[in-house]
Parts: C-alpha cells; structure tokens; sequence
C-alpha cells in the first residue's frame, strides 16, 4: 500500500469537507441533496391517525413575526393549524421547506386553514436572515418567547396538524414529504 497516496487522499476529503463545513456550506448542500431525496416520493408522512386522543393542545404562547409582531397562538383556536418546528442550521428542515411551500401555496385559500412555521434559533437574527431572500410561501415566526409544552419536541424537524377542536391529530419527528394529494386530502378534512 502506497502510504503517501492514501495519506493524500483522505488529506484532500478532509479538507473539501473543513472548506464546505466552515464556510457554512455544509448545511446549503445537505438541504438540497435531502430536498432531491423527498422529491422522489421515497419519503412521505404516514397519514394513519396517532393515538393522541387524549392529548389537546396548548395554546398557550406567543411567537415574534419577522417584522416585530406579536403572534399570539390562541389566535390560531378553532381553525386546523399544520406546525412546523425548524432551525436554520437544520439540513432536513431546509430539505422540506420547498415542498411544505408548495402544500401551502394549494390551500392557503381554505377557510379556517393556518400555516405557522416556528423557527428555534437561539438567536432571531439568524431565523430571519435564513429566511430572507428565499421564495417559500408561508407564515414564519420565531420562538422568541420560547415553547410550550404542546410544542416539545425531541428532535427537528417536527411537524403537527391540530384540529379545530383543539386536538393534535397528526405528529411526525423528522423530514418528510407533505406535498402529496393524500396528506393534502387528510389535511383539508379536519
């Protein structure tokens, strides 16, 4: 074995990665390999309702827009909310962000329908700044004020559907593929 070529080798995967890890590129590139990856289909939400039917919702909490605002979650009572919980820093949340977009962008129009997607950043800034200049559509918000306990989760991202009547009806831990007809049908008859 030729020591030297193999100490090269690995020299150069080291250093494209340190390159791709501290100019911030790391994550960009995950993001987007992850979002190929869901667009195939491979990966998509089980629609099959969870056993959470003694498990209302809190809607306890307030959130800042990225314009300053105030949110306040018990605004969100009576209507179906689909939550997102995300980071910036976060390569499967960057993955389903586009198609989380393109679900919203097909009911948005649905009365008595909200999106909230709830950036966990400990810093606001960096919430916001991630989500300048990109082309999803739909309601951002930052956990300024922190989360409650309907809102705990033990990994990102998260996503949950609560019901008009206050019920979590849908819970999913990681990335996932909302943008299909069935979780749009599921989504549409709460």
């Amino acid at each position: 074995m030729d020591w030297k070529k193999e100490f090269k080798s690995w020299g150069w995967i080291i250093a494209a990665f340190a390159f791709l890890y501290f100019t911030g590129l790391l994550p960009v590139i995950q993001g987007g390999l992850q979002s190929v990856l869901l667009s195939t289909g491979l990966i998509k939400p089980s629609i099959e309702t969870p056993d959470l039917t003694n498990k209302e919702f809190d809607y306890t909490g307030q959130f800042k827009d990225f314009e300053g605002n105030i949110v306040n979650l018990e605004d969100y009572k009576g209507k179906t909310v689909f939550i997102n919980l995300w980071a910036s820093w976060c390569g499967p949340c960057r993955a389903e962000m586009p198609h989380i977009s393109e679900l919203y962008k097909s009911v948005k129009d649905t009365p008595d329908l909200e999106f909230l997607m709830i950036g966990l950043d400990n810093d606001f800034e960096k919430s916001k700044n991630f989500m300048e200049g990109k082309t999803w559509s739909f309601p951002t918000v930052h956990a300024s004020f922190g989360i409650n306990r309907s809102l705990q989760s033990e990994s990102i991202p998260t996503t949950l559907v609560v019901n008009p009547e206050g019920k979590i009806v849908f819970y999913h831990e990681g990335m996932s593929n909302f943008n299909t007809d069935e979780f749009r049908g599921f989504l549409l008859s709460q």
